[in-house]
């Protein structure tokens, strides 16, 4: 699936299965609570913080997926309701960032330890 055909799927789904878009502010609201939700998972798998129960730990990886899905999903709900076309973003993100960091990390000295 290209990124423009997730968009339309997120968009059928959200008019048929969703009703209709939450608002932006809701939205981007949604986008945090779903970020903290990955953060609290990463915490306990990376981090020094412990799991609450062994059940917790042994479905990290299946909820860390989850939570970036989720994440996913919400910020491509903004991108529609915004008419931003994802993909073009993307494909501006990655030229901006090779040209900007092109001799940046490679010459690094902390990166090479």
């Amino acid at each position: 699936m290209t990124i423009k055909e997730w968009q339309e799927t997120t968009d059928n789904w959200i008019k048929t299965v969703g009703v209709r878009y939450f608002d932006p502010m809701t939205n981007t609201v949604l986008a945090m609570e779903e970020l903290g939700e990955f953060a609290r998972l990463m915490a306990r798998k990376y981090g020094e913080q412990s799991f609450k129960s062994t059940e917790d730990e042994a479905k990290v990886d299946e909820n860390i997926k989850e939570e970036l899905g989720d994440m996913f999903f919400v910020l491509t709900c903004l991108a529609n309701q915004m008419e931003i076309d994802l993909e073009a973003v993307l494909n501006h993100n990655i030229e901006r960032k090779t040209k900007r960091d092109k001799e940046r990390h490679v010459s690094n000295k902390k990166l090479k330890e």
